[in-house]
């Protein structure tokens, strides 16, 4: 079928063209609703109207930025790249829903429907505590990020995936934009902030900040460690307190493994932030900082786990290291990646307060001052993250930056 638009006035023909999907509703009416709230694309919810148990979500891209509109093109083959690494992701991790249809001339998916979940960031702003995300998602994490990157792949592997993403480019000049650049400068697409005028004046003209963003995009452009996410914050996240599932990935690529650990631990720092400001005795932001930790940690843990289990790779020639010199790299190499992931944390917090896209955490805050207050604490983490990270030498140090 030729690229069509889909809406609730289309949408139910379009699903009863496609036999597995007819099958799987076994009904002649569809109730239809448009339930997508995000940056890029549309998002329905389909639902049988003779079984309200059945149902599916199907996503579209369409060829401009949603929050923009259809004055910022934007290819609609970005779906080509969700579908491709949901397929992988679902290969090496239980995180990922059940995909039931795709189409990458439609640039579509039907996806499991997760009913019983909420997106992560909504019920953290309303301070739910997820006692087993930590264990979930840093397994995700370390499935991941080791299995697709040359310290499992052979050297053929690894370039055969990389290959795959590499025509994900204008979603990856979408991060150098509006994460690495606009917020850092005067641009039309930057939130009109007037209360933090001082903050983005001070933040355009520091020379030690906008060196390292520099150094920082730099490792984003041109590395390529392994088929990352690209966009793992908490609205890309789908969550209840026994499962966690990981959604949204049309921004893969092979890229910094840094940058998908540093995009969660932004979204759970800004958080922090906003149940700091709106109530400084809350024991919900001692339970962030606390998973924060455990992410960081738990992850470690089980990708170094899965390097000593891999024998050879294109990394590791049979016979090359020893166990000692191995290990010495091991601890060179995990603590890289700390480092560039609280740096790569710094920029996007600091992009979610000046840039396009902010987070509900805190430009949902109702009081103008306590918002405010967020902000600017919020560009104090960021800042911090940014300038220090190099010399980081553990977790503990990125936990005392935020709270410094």
């Amino acid at each position: 079928m030729a690229y069509t638009i889909l809406d609730t006035s289309n949408l139910e023909a379009y699903l009863f063209s496609l036999p597995q999907i007819k099958s799987f509703f076994n009904t002649d009416a569809l109730l239809i609703n448009e339930i997508g709230d995000g940056n890029l694309n549309f998002v329905f919810l389909v639902t049988s109207a003779d079984d309200a148990s059945k149902q599916l979500i199907l996503k579209q891209a369409v060829p401009y930025l949603r929050c923009v509109g259809e004055s910022y093109p934007l290819s609609k083959e970005r779906m080509t790249y969700e579908i491709r690494s949901m397929e992988r992701f679902s290969e090496l991790s239980p995180h990922i829903p059940k995909i039931y249809h795709f189409d990458e001339e439609m640039s579509m998916i039907i996806m499991e429907y997760l009913g019983e979940h909420i997106i992560m960031r909504k019920g953290m702003i309303d301070g739910v505590k997820y006692p087993k995300f930590a264990e979930h998602i840093s397994s995700f994490l370390a499935e991941t990020l080791f299995k697709t990157s040359s310290l499992y792949l052979s050297s053929s592997e690894k370039r055969e995936l990389t290959a795959q993403f590499i025509g994900n480019s204008e979603l990856c000049k979408l991060t150098e934009d509006f994460v690495f650049t606009a917020p850092f400068m005067e641009h039309e697409t930057n939130a009109e902030l007037p209360e933090l005028s001082d903050e983005a004046e001070r933040i355009t003209k520091d020379l030690e900040l906008k060196t390292k963003i520099l150094q920082l995009k730099h490792k984003f452009i041109n590395r390529c460690d392994a088929l990352i996410h690209g966009d793992l914050h908490t609205g890309s996240i789908m969550i209840n307190e026994e499962e966690t599932y990981v959604i949204d990935s049309e921004f893969a690529f092979v890229g910094p493994m840094g940058f998908d650990v540093g995009a969660l631990i932004a979204n759970l720092a800004m958080s922090w932030v906003s149940h700091t400001v709106l109530d400084e005795t809350s024991d919900y932001a001692d339970w962030i900082l606390r998973t924060i930790e455990e992410v960081w940690q738990k992850f470690e843990k089980k990708f170094l786990q899965l390097w000593d289990e891999t024998k050879e790779s294109a990394l590791f020639a049979k016979g090359f290291a020893d166990t000692q010199i191995r290990k010495a790299y091991q601890e060179e190499y995990m603590l890289a990646l700390l480092r560039e992931s609280i740096g790569f944390a710094g920029c996007k917090i600091i992009r979610r307060q000046f840039g396009i896209a902010g987070v509900d955490d805190i430009r949902g805050i109702e009081d103008a001052q306590k918002r405010e207050a967020a902000n600017r604490l919020a560009i104090k983490i960021g800042e911090r993250f940014i300038k220090e990270h190099n010399i980081l030498n553990n977790i503990n140090n990125a936990m005392t930056l935020i709270k410094a």
